[in-house]
């Protein structure tokens, strides 16, 4: 089963930090070219620099996955910096955590805008490009364990990412004929910079309890459902949802 990438050109979005910064490292490890995504521009800076120090190729693009005209833009730069788009990471994401009856019209349509417009406006894109180059693909949508379960005070989370895997599969459907696989990456709680002190505090350990495995997964954990999917090993999977949770989605608590 070969999950190297050589030969191919990977864009991932959110590559600024947590999981994307991580997806990009592994993609340029496994031999890809890799774009850099992001709607600021200068917080690629780190990851970058990292990418190149393993003598990684990298460029970064501005993105913005609120805004249609960006990410056309997006796509545009990255190819015409690194040649066409196979492997595309759609992982840039939001939640706001409050509970159910003080969320706003506000807090909603923002976390929908990204989450699930954002992904639409990416993967829709990253379509046209690959039916346009004619050489196939891979659009790996980053989904979510509360896609499949929910969690309280992230109406908004769990609704897009709900959203997303069906997406995924509507996707799969229509592009099959064009050689584009569309998959789903489902984590689930996975230790980031930005998660650990929750994950260290009382609320976190709780939460802790509920996932069958006793703990949380690390990055480092979702390099082989990632590589299946980008990669040629997994060139007969298409409308998938590889669920990495330690069991949590089958879990009745």
């Amino acid at each position: 089963m070969d999950l190297t990438l050589h030969g191919h050109n990977a864009l991932v979005t959110g590559a600024n930090g947590g999981l994307g910064r991580h997806f990009a490292q592994t993609l340029a490890r496994a031999g890809a070219c890799v774009a850099l995504a992001a709607r600021r521009v200068g917080s690629l800076d780190a990851v970058r620099d990292a990418i190149h120090a393993e003598g990684g190729s990298v460029e970064c693009v501005a993105l913005d996955v609120t805004q249609a005209a960006s990410v056309t833009a997006a796509f545009d730069a990255a190819s015409a910096a690194l040649g066409p788009i196979t492997v595309v990471v759609n992982n840039a994401g939001i939640a706001v955590t409050k509970p159910l009856v003080d969320q706003t019209e506000d807090d909603w349509r923002r976390v929908i805008d990204v989450n699930l417009d954002g992904a639409w406006r990416v993967a829709q894109a990253a379509a046209r490009h690959m039916v346009a180059h004619a050489r196939g693909g891979s659009i790996i949508n980053i989904g979510s364990v509360l896609g499949l379960r929910v969690s309280s005070q992230v109406p908004a989370y769990a609704a897009s990412k709900a959203a997303v895997l069906h997406l995924t599969r509507a996707m799969a459907l229509e592009l099959a004929r064009h050689r584009i696989r569309v998959n789903a990456l489902a984590p689930g709680y996975v230790e980031t910079a930005m998660n650990r002190e929750f994950f260290a505090s009382d609320a976190g350990a709780a939460m802790i309890k509920r996932i069958p495995q006793r703990r949380i997964g690390t990055p480092g954990e979702l390099d082989g459902a990632l590589l299946l999917l980008a990669s040629d090993a997994g060139s007969y999977m298409t409308g998938a949802t590889i669920v990495v949770d330690g069991g949590h989605a089958i879990n009745s608590l």
